[in-house]
């Protein structure tokens, strides 16, 4: 019986040689700074054109986040293929073999991969809410004002969260380019357009990404936007139980199924 520390130091060499994982967790903290700091720099460029209603609810933090938009998809690719690539590679077999024991080996892959991808998470969050802030002019906001500090700690929370959903996604599809193939589009199409779709908008405010995202708010309904039955903690809340629901569905496919 393989002991937890020894899974754990594996997972943790496994994650660490993979090239393409390291660059997917650089992608994502790249991408989402050089994004937010773009639309922040644009933000207070084209400030005086928002509507009376949006000056009103401008919101400072949520908008050095606007970069995670895309941030995000970077840590869905990193989340995919840490699962993924065992069974791509055939590796699956040898790790079941040397690990027998399904929920260790499943949940200390998770555990190294989740808590690399959440300290990747709170640097990128904090590092993007300073430089949008000083790229915000008069408009910026500081770290110490109300509810600031949980929004940038909420963008960290946010962001690991996202990988670890797609470890469970990954988990139970078994596979690296059918979980791609539905997170990717999800995530990037099919949510941002539900959204904005009258009725629809009441089912797509409880997928996890928009639902997670509200953590990062410190105006209510910021830019104007539309009122949520739930606030930053319940968002955050509501993220947790996807969450769970792919790491319990992941855990359950690997316990009944072949490797």
């Amino acid at each position: 019986m393989a002991s937890v520390p020894a899974v754990l130091t594996s997972e943790w060499t496994k994650i660490r040689t993979v090239s393409s994982t390291t660059w997917t967790l650089i992608s994502a903290f790249a991408v989402t700074v050089a994004m937010s700091a773009a639309l922040c720099a644009v933000m207070n460029a084209s400030f005086d054109d928002l509507s009376e209603a949006e000056r009103l609810t401008f919101d400072p933090t949520f908008i050095s986040f606007s970069g995670t938009i895309l941030g995000q998809l970077a840590m869905v690719v990193f989340g995919v293929l840490v699962v993924g690539t065992e069974y791509s590679s055939g590796m699956i077999r040898t790790s079941l073999a040397a690990v027998p024991q399904r929920a260790t080996f499943l949940f200390s892959k998770i555990a190294v991969a989740g808590v690399l991808a959440l300290v990747v998470g709170m640097i990128t969050s904090f590092l993007t809410f300073f430089v949008g802030q000083a790229l915000l002019g008069e408009h910026r906001t500081t770290i110490g004002a109300d509810n600031v500090l949980r929004a940038v700690v909420g963008g960290g929370l946010y962001m690991g969260l996202i990988a670890v959903f797609s470890m469970g996604v990954a988990a139970m599809l078994r596979s690296s380019m059918l979980s791609l193939g539905i997170l990717m589009p999800f995530f990037f199409l099919v949510s941002q357009i539900l959204i904005s779709v009258p009725g629809a908008k009441d089912v797509a405010r409880f997928f996890p990404d928009q639902a997670g995202s509200k953590i990062m708010q410190v105006v209510p309904n910021a830019l104007d936007s539309d009122d949520t039955p739930y606030g930053p903690w319940g968002g955050l809340g509501i993220m947790l139980i996807w969450v769970a629901a792919a790491l319990i569905g992941g855990y359950l496919v690997m316990r009944k199924r072949d490797a």
